[in-house]
């Protein structure tokens, strides 16, 4: 039997604050909850990103790490895991894995499409990193 990673279960989609904070923190390796609401434009309450920090936390997308009186949480993995997770728990649901994967498939741009037929062939994983 398959084994899911850790909280990936838990971790599903995200409502639209924890996806702009789980955006700061990606794009920044990591955030205090301060620092999340200096970049928010709509300025939420202190309370408001300490639950959400507290919901990521649950959901196994960020630890805590403290620094001197503060905390920094810091991303437990990076956008395209979480990405890759949400894709296999969509599969999950599919009544045809294989269906639904060659719909995927078919609705994929070309250049991606060329980049997955690539992969898939055997070139080095390591060529596609940071890649459409």
């Amino acid at each position: 039997m398959n084994e899911k990673p850790q909280h990936e279960a838990s971790a599903g989609r995200l409502g639209p604050l924890e996806q702009k904070v789980m955006d700061l923190i990606w794009d920044h390796s990591g955030c205090t909850v301060r620092e999340v609401m200096d970049h928010l434009p709509s300025r939420p309450a202190y309370t408001t990103i300490a639950t959400v920090m507290g919901n990521l936390e649950r959901k196994g997308l960020v630890s805590p790490n403290r620094e001197g009186r503060g905390v920094r949480y810091l991303p437990q993995r990076s956008r395209e895991e979480h990405a890759a997770g949400l894709m296999r728990q969509a599969l999950g649901v599919s009544r045809d894995r294989t269906a639904s994967i060659l719909h995927f498939v078919d609705t994929m741009p070309d250049d991606e499409r060329d980049l997955l037929r690539a992969y898939l062939s055997g070139a080095n994983s390591q060529d596609f990193q940071g890649s459409p």
